[in-house]
């Protein structure tokens, strides 16, 4: 089965960049590119994508933008968002990860890191380790505001369902999980897959920002 790919970025040479390497592979295709948000958005309703590699920084419309309102459309119309970022720009990538980025990677990964990624999102996960999206909110999750009220989507899960929420979004990988809760690996995989679907969640990395902006988790805690 082939990925289809589109790239966003107001540089030329990186859209000529990342598609050499793309080109390079016989389960990935290019099959549109775009100079920034609001011409991704028009492109996309020409062209069908998996997968869009996604800038932040861009002219006209910036890529938080338009990750939202890729991320808003019906889901036969929704590929999954890769954001781009580097490190002065994580600001931005906390954003693009509230609006509904699978993950992001930094700008100057080495392209079998970008190939995997790109693999990983199409197949519905995230691309973000946990403990690297927990930096990354609590550096951020000051622009969250107030404590909010407990999301009433968590009264759903079950008391273990919850515990396993709250190591995921404290960082800890599955394998680690189940070391705590003295689990199979497995079984750890399960749970994490009901607490998506009872919480209409994408991937992992959703799953940490709600737990993040409903209080389950505070910054640093």
């Amino acid at each position: 089965m082939t990925v289809r790919v589109m790239i966003v970025d107001d540089q030329a040479l990186v859209r000529a960049g990342f598609r050499m390497v793309l080109d390079s592979q016989p389960d990935l295709a290019v099959v549109g590119e775009a100079i920034d948000g609001a011409d991704a958005l028009r492109v996309l309703d020409r062209v069908e994508a998996d997968v869009v590699v996604m800038d932040l920084r861009m002219p006209t419309m910036d890529g938080v933008e338009a990750t939202r309102r890729i991320c808003a459309r019906s889901a036969g119309a929704r590929p999954r968002v890769l954001v781009l970022t580097t490190f002065d720009t994580e600001a931005d990538a906390f954003a693009a990860l509230r609006a509904g980025a699978s993950g992001f990677l930094l700008k100057n990964v080495p392209p079998e890191e970008l190939l995997t990624a790109i693999r990983v999102v199409a197949e519905g996960d995230s691309v973000v380790a946990p403990s690297i999206t927990r930096r990354l909110l609590d550096r951020f999750a000051g622009q969250l505001g107030p404590a909010p009220a407990e999301d009433p989507r968590l009264a759903q899960l079950t008391e273990r369902e919850r515990e396993v929420l709250l190591l995921v979004a404290q960082g800890l990988s599955n394998a680690e999980i189940a070391a705590r809760v003295h689990v199979a690996e497995a079984t750890v995989k399960t749970h994490v897959g009901r607490i998506l679907a009872k919480l209409q969640l994408r991937d992992r990395v959703q799953a940490v920002v709600l737990a993040y902006e409903s209080g389950l988790v505070t910054p640093g805690g």
